[in-house]
């Protein structure tokens, strides 16, 4: 399909507009952190935060420090990166991905309104309570991330009722296809094409519509290249989501061990397992995930407390998520959870976020925006 000159679609979340209909997906732990949010922020996307674990960075971290305080240290340096992001993204968009399962989300999703967050991005479970928790900050767009029309239903419904408001957009974020934790409750339901942004993605936008509302639909999970964000526009989307891509490129906060990951990494070597969190994610096989699923993996005890539900601190099976996610992004191969896309294998170099936008949008003509007059 000859996409050349094709018009983008503006993507207006809440009052926040950016050039390019083109949303930086959360990584964490550190994947994307300030540096990589900043550079697509300055670049004409939205640049995301993701607010787990990133106190990972910080000198002298250590999970013995037990999660209190490590949730103190969290807030403290999500607020640090979100001040530092919006400086350096030239007058960007800058979102955080608050996830619904961190035993801390609420102090996160605080914090990240304080600090001056853009956007809101919140999934890992419904944020059913999220415009309670953001009262007293009209400015932060709320954006949820579902799999499915009933969810995003369930979430409208909700809000009118409780709080008298709607998303400011939807994030439809496909299990079969995206990386990390995905929006479905077993490995057999992450495959199915119900789920699929085809089947998913117009049947929301239907449902809106039909509903008398306006909520933009931005599609996630499997987006690579231009031929993607456009048949994505086709379904209906106003937008698109990226995490892989993003996660290999220069400014990506993770190291470069990390980096290598992804480009060593064959079509086979992307698994799906069942996360200590009890949800089903999307990463590449190392050691770690070898030793897990041949029952081989050493005995280990939950050392952050980051999770509300956790398998690991319950019932002390799978791993630590905090250890084997603060292990990746340092680049320890043997003990690191490489959390990924399925199009992982397509990564062959390292690029800057600068070369990957132009190539994303070189091919279509941007919309002249329309600005509404303050009021």
């Amino acid at each position: 399909m000859a996409i050349k000159n094709k018009e983008l679609p503006v993507l207006k979340i809440g009052k926040h507009q950016p050039k390019y209909p083109i949303i930086q997906g959360g990584m964490g732990i550190m994947v994307s952190g300030p540096k990589l949010a900043a550079a697509v922020a300055a670049e004409g996307g939205i640049g995301t935060i993701a607010s787990v674990g990133l106190a990972a960075s910080s000198d002298g971290f250590d999970l013995s420090l037990g999660p209190k305080k490590i949730s103190e240290n969290n807030q403290t340096i999500l607020a640090r990166y979100i001040k530092e992001a919006k400086e350096a993204s030239n007058g960007g968009v800058i979102a955080v991905n608050c996830m619904c399962a961190l035993s801390d989300y609420e102090d996160l999703v605080r914090t990240s309104c304080e600090a001056g967050a853009d956007v809101i991005i919140s999934g890992a479970g419904l944020p059913l309570k999220l415009p309670q928790l953001t009262e007293g900050h009209p400015d932060t767009a709320l954006v949820p991330i579902v799999s499915s029309v009933k969810a995003a239903g369930l979430i409208i419904s909700r809000w009118l009722k409780h709080y008298n408001r709607i998303p400011d957009a939807f994030v439809v974020e496909t299990p079969n296809t995206a990386g990390g934790h995905l929006g479905a409750r077993s490995e057999e339901e992450a495959l199915d094409e119900k789920f699929s942004l085809k089947e998913v993605v117009p049947a929301l936008v239907k449902y809106i519509r039909e509903l008398g509302l306006s909520i933009p639909v931005v599609a996630a999970g499997g987006i690579w290249d231009s031929q993607d964000i456009d048949e994505a526009i086709e379904l209906g989307a106003s937008g698109v989501q990226m995490g892989t891509r993003f996660a290999a490129t220069k400014e990506g906060d993770a190291s470069d061990r990390f980096k290598e990951a992804y480009i060593n990494a064959n079509e086979d070597d992307v698994v799906l397992l069942k996360s200590p969190c009890g949800l089903p994610g999307r990463a590449i096989m190392s050691p770690l995930l070898e030793r897990y699923f041949s029952d081989t993996l050493e005995k280990m005890t939950c050392r952050a407390g980051c999770l509300s539900h956790c398998i690991c601190k319950l019932q002390h099976e799978t791993f630590c998520i905090a250890d084997a996610l603060v292990s990746a992004y340092r680049g320890d191969w043997e003990n690191g959870l490489f959390f990924c896309g399925s199009n992982v294998s397509k990564v062959k170099s390292i690029m800057r976020v600068k070369e990957l936008m132009q190539e994303l949008v070189s091919d279509f003509r941007l919309r002249e925006p329309s600005f509404e007059p303050a009021r």
